[in-house]
């Protein structure tokens, strides 16, 4: 007898195409996933320099090199024209002020000196002669002034004996007038000749004066003449180092030409390049310093040079108070300068994630550490240690700072 056998489930008699069929959809879901879902990559930690964002007292500065400069630098330069002679001082010698560096001759100056002295001379005599006439004149004044006196005396005297003549008869009143007219005009013509006698003695006076200022001048010009040959020697104007002499034995100087230069080391200055991007930021006074040894010393901008070269620009720097023992020209530094004060920010430590991002995201961790996230983040300020975070970031955050350059285009990281 057959035994009648019970049909199998549709499931079970396809259980394989079932299988097949779910693993083939899974497979085609991960694809589509790994396609079109963030990219990720697994990194190893340790290869990676990660920090933690916090908040904390920022301080904007520039980090540069600075080289020592003397304080000034001064021109040396001939006075007068001529011949070197004589080199007395080298280059690199430490002068004081009115060291001499080198002498000059010069023939035509002598002569020309000896035919002031010959010329002043001359004018001397003639100006003694004035002297002479004028005295004498000054006399034969005085003489007539006197006689003039004693006319105007004698008229008075006589007129005043007609008068009394008259009173006592001896005179009629005819001879009386005749007296008294003669009297007047004698009298008048006395007073006219004493005022022409002042106005001579004031002329007189006056080119007495201008004889006396002639000389002094002829006197401070054959001075002046002869100072000429004090220039022949050139002297250091300033103490200092004479860096530069451009001339040798027998060579032609002309008046007023450069031949040297002189650093003075009483007090030095540092010279710092800056970018162009900080004109605007950089002005005198602010304040800076260098740290050498251990040691920080203060100092402040005290010139900004707004020419701009090759994008740049240069400052000048002044201690404030002490400056390194071995400060030497030529010498550099590192020049910290601030560009505000102090404020509290939140900040990140430096690292190439700016090079690769230009500071617009980064890679931040999660809270478990065990992946990061691509997030968008602004930057604002910066100094050579930390960037200022504006947005995208909290404090306690933690972010990738290095590495960028084999993260590729990748959106979450894997840490392993």
């Amino acid at each position: 007898m057959d035994i009648q056998l019970k049909k199998k489930p549709w499931y079970i008699r396809y259980i394989s195409y079932i299988i097949a069929g779910v693993a083939f959809a899974a497979i085609t879901v991960y694809v589509c996933i790994l396609a079109f879902g963030p990219k990720r990559l697994s990194i190893d930690p340790e290869d990676f320099r990660t920090a933690e964002a916090r908040e904390t007292p920022f301080l904007e500065y520039l980090d540069v090199e600075g080289i020592v400069q003397p304080i000034r630098t001064i021109q040396v330069n001939a006075l007068e024209s001529g011949f070197v002679e004589r080199i007395v001082a080298e280059e690199g010698n430490m002068l004081e002020a009115g060291d001499t560096i080198l002498v000059l001759t010069n023939i035509d100056l002598l002569h020309a000196i000896e035919d002031e002295q010959a010329e002043w001379q001359n004018q001397q005599r003639n100006y003694r002669e004035q002297e002479i006439e004028m005295e004498q004149k000054s006399i034969t004044l005085r003489q007539q002034a006197l006689d003039a006196e004693h006319q105007i005396s004698s008229l008075d005297k006589s007129m005043q004996q007609s008068r009394e003549e008259y009173r006592m008869g001896i005179k009629s009143k005819a001879e009386l007038e005749v007296a008294e007219e003669d009297y007047e005009y004698q009298h008048k013509r006395a007073r006219l000749q004493m005022e022409s006698l002042r106005h001579d003695s004031v002329a007189t006076g006056l080119k007495r004066e201008m004889v006396r200022a002639n000389r002094e001048a002829s006197t401070k010009k054959l001075t002046r003449t002869a100072d000429r040959t004090a220039n022949l020697i050139v002297r250091a104007p300033v103490a200092g180092q004479l860096s530069f002499l451009n001339v040798t034995l027998g060579q032609q100087v002309g008046a007023g030409s450069g031949i040297g230069e002189i650093k003075v080391m009483s007090e030095y200055k540092i010279r710092v390049t800056l970018p162009e991007y900080y004109i605007d930021r950089i002005v005198a006074g602010l304040p800076a310093s260098v740290k050498y040894q251990d040691s920080k010393f203060p100092m402040k901008i005290s010139k900004v040079v707004p020419e701009i070269k090759d994008r740049n620009f240069t400052s000048d720097l002044l201690f404030s108070d002490e400056k390194p023992s071995n400060i030497r020209l030529g010498k550099s530094y590192r020049v910290q300068i601030e560009l505000a004060s102090p404020e509290r920010a939140l900040v990140i430590p430096r690292g190439d994630f700016y090079q690769a991002t230009s500071g617009r995201w980064i890679f931040r961790l999660s809270p478990d550490g065990r992946k990061a996230i691509k997030t968008e983040i602004e930057i604002g300020r910066q100094n050579p240690q930390q960037y200022e975070i504006v947005s995208g970031l909290h404090p306690g955050d933690k972010v990738i700072l290095t590495g960028y350059d084999r993260l590729g285009d990748s959106e979450e990281i894997l840490l392993n």
